[in-house]
């Protein structure tokens, strides 16, 4: 039985390029960067052209990226130094955010007592940008913290349009690229923001290795406390083999960004027509969606479909309901629960994410196993 992985948006396999170069490191240079021998002095040198290579990717500076464990760990960090170094009384957000935001947020309200407020989502799943623009008219120092491409239904945010609302209302911007970076062209200089997060597992890189990106004179202060690693922001020695295969995986992605783009928009189109031809009452959640995820409703009963992605499972096919961190909840997607009327939010739905690994067979296998179960 052929398995078929479309479930890309929770996390990616790992570039055979990427094992080679992470493979290397661990066997040729396993020395602390910390140190002053010929051993850290090599691993160093890995370890700042990595960081040189992903802020060039991203026309940022090398100062400016700071290697944390995942993008969970860096948005805490800045949301939460934000509040308590950068004197923020305000979080402008919205409710269709990751979990690592939503809850960070809801923690420092009750920690700090700031204000959080949400952002109206419209029906189609997209920002109201004229909500975000009456909210900022105040004088109460905002950060304002939004998803680039919504993890669960891909619904794109206009980055450029939102810095400049920040930028006139004297607001700090953090954006959470998790799902785009690798997959879009992104240049923190045109784009104005102040914060950025991601995670290499999402551009088929390691799990457990992300990177910050924080505007030059950001202010931020450290939140773990240690040795003087990642320019006294970060203590702890850094995992050199998972910043390389970080930084390869990066390169690799944006140097393929225009092919891949092409062939997973091709997928994705596909995977719709072909549902549509079974299911002719299948719904995508969302408009204006990124070229890598499609989430569709399907036109089945609850009953139906309680056990469909343990069906699929079981035919070696991997797709989600929503975000990886909530897959296993039996709760319905607080996503969907924002912008749908209850009725539909109810309604069965599938996440299903590509990559250029994928094929119309994987498709096809999908469809087939849909029809029978």
């Amino acid at each position: 039985m052929k398995k078929v992985y479309l479930d890309n948006a929770a996390t990616t396999p790992i570039h055979p390029e990427v094992i080679t170069a992470m493979m290397n490191v661990l066997q040729n240079d396993f020395g602390n960067p910390s140190s002053t021998h010929s051993f850290g002095r090599s691993a160093k040198t890995l370890l700042e052209s990595s960081r040189k290579s992903i802020a060039k990717l991203l026309n940022a500076q090398a100062s400016e990226i700071i290697f944390t464990s995942s993008a969970t760990e860096a948005t805490n960090w800045i949301l939460t130094s934000a509040v308590k170094d950068l004197g923020i009384k305000r979080i402008i957000t919205t409710k269709i955010e990751h979990h690592a935001t939503l809850h960070t947020a809801e923690h420092l309200a009750k920690e700090f007592g700031i204000q959080v407020e949400y952002i109206t989502i419209l029906p189609n799943g997209n920002i109201d940008y004229q909500d975000l623009a009456a909210k900022l008219h105040s004088d109460v120092p905002t950060l304002v913290s939004l998803i680039h491409v919504n993890n669960e239904i891909g619904t794109i945010l206009d980055i450029k349009r939102v810095s400049d609302l920040c930028k006139y209302a004297k607001a700090l911007f953090h954006c959470d690229t998790v799902q785009s970076v690798g997959k879009a062209n992104l240049d923190v200089q045109e784009l104005g923001i102040d914060f950025l997060v991601a995670s290499a597992h999402k551009f088929h890189g390691p799990k457990g290795i992300g990177f910050a990106y924080l505007k030059k004179n950001s202010m931020l202060q450290p939140m773990i406390f240690g040795g003087e690693q990642e320019k006294g922001m970060r203590a702890g020695t850094e995992a050199v083999h998972q910043v390389v295969g970080m930084a390869k995986a990066l390169e690799l992605a944006c140097e393929n960004l225009e092919n891949d783009t092409n062939y997973i928009s091709d997928l994705k189109n596909y995977c719709f027509s072909e549902l549509k031809n079974i299911f002719p009452e299948v719904k995508i959640n969302g408009e204006n969606t990124f070229y890598n995820l499609l989430n569709v409703q399907l036109p089945l009963s609850e009953e139906k479909t309680s056990m469909l992605l343990f069906t699929l499972d079981m035919k070696g096919i991997a797709v989600s309901r929503g975000s990886a961190c909530q897959s296993g909840s039996i709760k319905p997607s607080h996503v969907l629960a924002e912008f749908l009327p209850p009725e539909e939010a109810k309604k069965p739905s599938l996440r299903i994410s590509f990559s250029h690994f994928n094929t119309k067979e994987d498709i096809d296998l999908l469809v087939e196993a849909l029809k029978t179960a």
